[in-house]
């Protein structure tokens, strides 16, 4: 199959196909992301309050993570210097919204 003009392919760990699914479960899968993704499903946050929020996780790795959603185009940094979600980014918290309802009935 051709590779179509102006498609993104992305580096994906422990694949060779780079398929779009496998890209982002390689993403979603990495330390810190998904708990970044969650403290910003309501606000904007400043990097110290997430890192706060993110029980004082290495500020390295933090800012691993948010160049790596912001090059994937879920996070952006606002005029107020707070990173918030994009559409995407909030798209995709959404499809969280499930799993995070069973969670709820599964913990009781």
């Amino acid at each position: 199959m051709a590779k179509q003009a102006g498609s993104k392919t992305r580096s994906v760990r422990g694949s060779r196909t780079g398929r779009p699914i496998m890209a982002l479960l390689d993403l979603l899968g990495r330390r810190w992301t998904l708990r970044i993704l969650w403290e910003l499903r309501e606000e904007s946050l400043t990097s110290r309050a997430l890192r706060s929020a993110c029980d004082e996780a290495s500020p390295t790795v933090l800012q691993a993570r948010m160049t790596e959603l912001r090059e994937a185009g879920f996070v952006e940094l606002g005029d107020g210097g707070g990173y918030g979600l994009t559409a995407l980014g909030r798209d995709l918290c959404e499809t969280f919204m499930p799993l995070h309802k069973f969670a709820e009935r599964w913990k009781k």
